[in-house]
């Protein structure tokens, strides 16, 4: 059962545990009803051809109004594309891009566009259509949860707003009045892809505009060239896209912060509650509630790290995700894909399996090397002089200790200095 991302999707508080309760229970059709005959004839099933490049440029073409602008603006111009490809001159291609000698595929892979590359060496495995620019949805939390994570102080006590409550799409059930730590934020965003908890956070990094130019400023960092978020939470807006290559980018950069691969490994947590509403008579206060990650991967994939799942109407089916096999850790990307033949999740464990099964050495690109140092040495010059870590200290500390030693070394020299001039002086009397 997948959870979907959709923009005209509202989840009530505590549902998600639900749905996940629910998804192993069949379903049985009530005593006397009818049940539809398949047809006779069927559509097969055929990857999704990019080989003709169809999405150099800008993703496909929006099936519903969500990227109109607002009155008054324009929709912005396609990023521009790099004078060299980023990765390597292999992933210039826009169909199957597969190391030498390497075996077919996996069937059954409906995302248009994807890529499998090694979480720690950042070699790229295999591909298809990996610059290919397409929409995230929920996905782009995962640069969120990384600009987020940097930023805000995880022990602070949020208080929920009713438009935190109101905004679009998939939502935990933040509720006005409520008292969440930005901790319990972090897990509604990255387990279960609250757009409440996204506003949430978005509102402390300075409103949804502010963060999201913040969002982009660490994808250019990340030379996540084809990445630009439009919203925070990852429901279409003007301008929206990235690529297979730049998701698996934005998740590897995600993963060197602790707190976030706890979060994307964490399979249930409880989450509080609200007040009741004083403006509604006979309202009562809302009791907090389980909330479970929507990552079914976690699930049912030996080795499973974790991921970040995804949907809109435009964007269709999202997914990221890692897992560790003999020492070794892969991520996987989709973009553009559908619940047919496989569902994501299943999808991504056919090409993780591929990936493990590549013989060792195999590439066919890279991701960028100084990917980590880029984007924490630009937030440590950010981070207020009051944050130091201790490791950022201990210079200071040294430094401290150095002159305290010498100056003690010249106030002893300087006192057996005043003691011999006085014992002279003792003698000539």
């Amino acid at each position: 059962m997948i959870i979907r991302r959709h923009a005209s999707l509202v989840m009530a508080a505590g549902s998600a545990a639900i749905l996940t309760a629910l998804a192993g229970v069949a379903y049985a059709p009530l005593p006397g009803a009818a049940l539809a005959q398949p047809p006779t004839t069927t559509t097969p099933f055929t990857t999704p051809n990019t080989d003709n490049c169809p999405q150099k440029t800008s993703p496909p073409p929006p099936v519903d109004d969500s990227e109109v602008p607002k009155p008054g603006q324009t929709s912005p111009a396609a990023l521009p594309i790099p004078s060299s490809t980023i990765g390597g001159k292999a992933l210039s291609g826009c169909g199957l891009v597969l190391p030498k000698g390497a075996p077919a595929v996996p069937e059954g892979i409906s995302a248009t566009a994807w890529m499998v590359s090694d979480l720690d060496t950042g070699k790229v495995l295999a591909a298809k259509d990996p610059h290919g620019r397409y929409r995230p949805a929920s996905t782009i939390k995962v640069l969120l949860a990384a600009v987020a994570l940097r930023t805000l102080d995880k022990n602070k006590v949020i208080i929920g707003t009713q438009e935190d409550a109101d905004v679009d799409g998939t939502r935990v059930g933040i509720g006005p009045g409520g008292r969440y730590t930005n901790l319990q934020l972090f897990q509604a965003l990255i387990m279960a892809s609250g757009n409440d908890a996204a506003h949430a956070i978005a509102a402390q990094l300075g409103g949804d505009d502010a963060a999201v130019t913040k969002m982009n400023e660490l994808a250019k960092r990340l030379q996540a060239m084809d990445t630009r978020a439009a919203t925070p939470s990852g429901l279409d807006g003007p301008g929206m896209s990235t690529s297979a290559y730049d998701l698996s980018v934005l998740f590897r950069d995600a993963m060197t912060i602790p707190l976030f691969a706890e979060l994307i490994h964490t399979e249930q947590v409880d989450f509080p509650g609200f007040p009741a509403d004083p403006r509604t008579p006979g309202d009562e206060d809302k009791p907090g509630f389980p909330i479970a990650n929507d990552n079914h991967l976690l699930y049912n994939y030996e080795g499973a790290i974790g991921g970040k799942t995804g949907f809109t109407d435009d964007a269709r089916q999202t997914f990221v995700a890692a897992a560790e096999r003999d020492g070794h850790r892969l991520v996987v990307t989709l973009l553009k894909a559908d619940v047919k033949p496989f569902r994501p999740f299943e999808q991504a464990a056919k090409l993780l399996d591929y990936g493990f099964a590549l013989p060792s050495g195999s590439s066919i690109g890279t991701l960028p090397d100084n990917t980590t140092k880029q984007a924490n040495s630009t937030v440590a010059l950010a981070t207020p002089p009051t944050d130091h870590t201790d490791e950022q200290a201990e210079p200071v500390r040294r430094n401290r200790d150095d002159l305290r030693v010498t100056l003690m070394v010249g106030g002893i020299i300087l006192v057996l200095v005043l003691l011999a001039g006085a014992r002279r002086l003792s003698r000539r009397r």
